[in-house]
């Protein structure tokens, strides 16, 4: 039996390549010209393809592999492939988010501790001799009976609510639609910030959550307030954040997603009131190597006529 082709839109991890090769016929649109011609060349009987959140796929790319049943998504985020046109031929998704789950939430924790207790001064208050000179830090606040408002209650911020739990938290959420979920659902996301003292961005990227914390939600968070993402850059208007911090209207960002990446906007990263991370929530061996298994699994599930593993539910 002839093995089926995959198109490789990103290089497999190393330790999985001979296991792919064995399996498929991989064509390498990751170490080609990567052309439409290359596609409409040698892709044309392609079922499957692989991809990570980083890359963009066009709809004119889709076009040239007709046969196209199914994309593995080596990350959690997929707003470089357009959705709708997937949804319109019926092109399967899947990500890795369940192999991610727990180390984003982790590092959302962490930003939010670091936020909370301004981490990154007191590191620099010891270091540069402040400590000796002036004294006992500044006070800041408690996590404990603090209001935590999660933006988007999907797995991630169920493990986000979860751990936030054990701290004493208040927590409420908004999402799309309420879930099935021990906390609290706020339909009104801005009465969720008015409600909130730290903001927790958890959302999916793409187009329906453009700018969707907007300088009226971070008005609303308040001069105390503190914003965390771990979801996507464009899902926080960055001109009204930098105006936020700057102005007052809002108190700290903690942020590990930007617009601008690698390189954020300057007018952000050289205000004293926020925490950077450099979209690294994911960033261990363990969920890396995790995260590029359940891809290939999720391959390994379609061709031998499973259901998929970690589908996305993409809409027309």
């Amino acid at each position: 039996m002839q093995r089926p082709q995959l198109l490789t839109m990103t290089t497999p991890p190393s330790r999985l390549l001979s296991g792919l090769e064995a399996e498929y016929r991989l064509i390498r649109w990751d170490v080609s010209d990567r052309s439409i011609s290359f596609l409409k060349e040698n892709a044309g009987e392609c079922r499957a393809m692989l991809v990570n959140g980083n890359m963009r796929a066009t709809v004119e790319m889709l076009a040239a592999l007709p046969k196209l049943e199914v994309i593995s998504c080596t990350t959690a985020g997929y707003d470089g492939l357009p959705a709708d046109e997937l949804a319109r031929r019926g092109i399967a998704l899947t990500n890795t988010s369940p192999a991610l789950r727990d180390d984003v939430a982790d590092m959302a924790i962490l930003l939010m501790m670091a936020g909370r207790r301004s981490f990154l001064a007191a590191d620099a208050y010891v270091r540069s001799g402040e400590w000796a000179r002036h004294g006992m830090f500044p006070l800041q606040r408690s996590l404990k009976s603090s209001h935590l408002g999660i933006v988007g209650m999907g797995s991630l911020g169920s493990a986000v609510a979860e751990r936030a739990g054990v701290f004493g938290m208040k927590i409420a959420y908004w999402n799309r639609r309420r879930k099935d979920v021990a906390w609290r659902f706020e339909p009104d996301l801005m009465q969720l910030a008015r409600d909130s003292d730290v903001l927790m961005a958890t959302v999916a990227g793409g187009p329906d959550t453009e700018g969707l914390i907007s300088a009226g939600i971070m008005n609303a968070l308040g001069p105390e307030g503190l914003l965390v993402n771990i979801a996507r850059g464009p899902v926080v208007d960055e001109p009204a954040l930098i105006a936020a911090l700057n102005g007052g209207m809002l108190g700290h960002a903690a942020l590990d997603v930007f617009m601008n990446e690698p390189s954020p906007d300057p007018a952000l990263t050289s205000l004293p009131n926020v925490t950077l991370s450099p979209h690294h929530a994911s960033g261990t061996y363990e969920a890396r190597e995790a995260m590029a298994q359940l891809a290939v699994d999720n391959l390994a599930a379609f061709f031998a006529g499973k259901d998929l593993i970690s589908p996305v539910r993409l809409h027309a």
